[in-house]
């Protein structure tokens, strides 16, 4: 039986309209740049998870602003990730890689393609319009 594990992603610009990057420092996509997320906690609402994986991992605080849009990823064991991804602004904290992210940093779009990205990360910015400056 295929497991679902529900997921929260955050998609996540500053004032100069970069993206918010980690490099993931665990499986699944070690070593892959990614946005921040993580699984939710049982009972966790995937908004809940969204900022606190944030925090975790970037040591940003964000308030979300709206869903972007939801993928499912293949996950070990043949179990699915089922990730809500929620656009969010940064209303405090300090950018600095925690948690199980090795990197966090503020991409720009003419560096996205020099960075190994996690599959399916590009395809789902570019359809929600959500790639940046």
């Amino acid at each position: 039986m295929n497991q679902h594990q529900a997921c929260a992603g955050a998609i996540v610009f500053d004032g100069a309209g970069r993206l918010l990057l980690i490099q993931r420092g665990r499986p699944p996509a070690q070593s892959s740049w990614s946005v921040p997320g993580g699984r939710c906690r049982p009972g966790e609402a995937p908004r809940d998870a969204c900022v606190r994986e944030v925090a975790e991992e970037t040591g940003l605080t964000v308030s979300v602003l709206r869903l972007a849009g939801r993928v499912e990823r293949d996950g070990p064991d043949g179990s699915s990730y089922d990730i809500d991804d929620f656009v969010c602004a940064v209303v405090g904290g300090v950018l600095q890689a925690g948690d199980d992210a090795d990197e966090a940093r503020w991409v720009r779009r003419d560096e996205l393609p020099a960075l190994s990205l996690v599959p399916g990360l590009l395809d789902a910015l570019t359809e929600w319009d959500l790639m940046p400056s």
